[in-house]
C-alpha cells in the first residue's frame, strides 16, 4: 500500500508541476496587442520578448524568433537544434523535456508494474495464509469428528455388552437369536 501511496503522491506532484508551469506560460503572456506582432520581427531581442508570442520559437545561438512549425511535434534540426530550440520558457529546452518527460513516464511505467507485482504477490501471501488456516481448521474439525466417532462406538459397544448383545467377532453379523 505504501507503494500505491506514494505512486498516488508523484502523480499528485507531477500534474501540479505541469499544471504550474503551463500557468507560468500563460501569465507571461502580455496584452492581446503585441501578440499580434509576427515572430520574425522579434529576431536580434531576447527569448522572453520572443516567447511572449506563443506560437514563436526562439533559436539561441542565432538569436532568432521563428514561427513554430506545427506540422511537426518537435522543431526539425533544420530550424534549430533541440538544444537550442526554445518554447514556452526561456529555460526549457527541447532535448532536456525530450529526456526528462521519457524518464518520467519510464518511472511512471515502472512504479505501476511494481505495485500491480506486489498487489499481485500480496494476494497470493493471503490466499496462501488463508488456505493454511482452512487447512489447520479442516484437520481440527475431523478430529473432533474421529474422536466423537470413537466415543459413540465405546458406547455402543458398552451398551451391548451390558445387555449381552456384544458380538466376539466385530465383523460378523449380528444372528436373531
Amino acid at each position: 500500500m505504501a507503494g500505491v501511496n506514494t505512486l498516488s503522491a508523484f502523480i499528485l506532484a507531477f500534474i501540479f508541476f505541469g499544471v504550474f508551469i503551463t500557468t507560468e506560460a500563460q501569465t507571461s503572456t502580455p496584452a492581446p496587442n503585441t501578440i499580434s506582432v509576427p515572430c520574425a520581427l522579434r529576431s536580434n531581442t531576447s527569448c522572453s520578448e520572443c516567447l511572449q508570442n506563443v506560437t514563436c520559437l526562439w533559436c539561441t545561438p542565432t538569436k532568432q524568433c521563428l514561427d513554430y512549425p506545427v506540422r511537426n511535434i518537435l522543431p526539425p534540426r533544420s530550424v534549430c537544434p533541440l538544444n537550442d530550440a526554445r518554447w514556452g520558457l526561456c529555460w526549457v529546452n527541447f532535448q532536456i523535456l525530450i529526456i526528462t518527460m521519457s524518464v518520467l513516464g519510464g518511472v511512471i511505467i515502472i512504479s505501476i508494474l511494481v505495485c500491480c507485482f506486489c498487489c499481485c504477490k500480496c494476494e497470493r501471501v493471503g490466499n496462501k495464509r488463508e488456505d493454511v488456516k482452512v487447512e489447520r481448521q479442516t484437520r481440527a474439525r475431523k478430529s473432533r469428528q474421529k474422536a466423537k466417532r470413537t466415543e459413540m462406538q465405546m458406547r455402543h459397544d458398552e451398551i451391548r455388552q451390558k445387555y449381552g448383545v456384544a458380538k466376539e467377532n466385530p465383523y460378523a453379523r449380528m444372528d436373531d437369536h
